[in-house]
């Protein structure tokens, strides 16, 4: 998958929703940004394993976000089934 190809997918933005959407099931893998605090991604991680659900990483938060079409950095981008 192509960064680029992230504006035009079904997904949720943001460690919470991502989270909400792993725990939920409705997610066919998650996209972290290396750069973001491990404390924050911690809790998305834990659950993507525990969920068999696969991570996907990319170098910046900045670099998810702007792929992601909005105008804020954004540490994990959840990509719904």
């Amino acid at each position: 998958m192509k960064l680029e190809e992230l504006k035009n997918l079904n997904k949720v933005i943001g460690t919470k929703q991502t989270a909400r959407a792993l725990k939920e099931e409705k997610l066919q893998y998650v996209i972290i940004a290396k750069d973001a605090d491990e404390r924050v991604v911690k809790n998305t991680q834990e659950i993507a394993n525990e969920k068999n659900v696969e991570v996907v990483y990319v170098e910046s938060m900045q670099q998810l976000g702007s792929a992601c079409g909005i105008q804020v950095k954004a540490a994990t981008v959840g990509i719904l089934k």
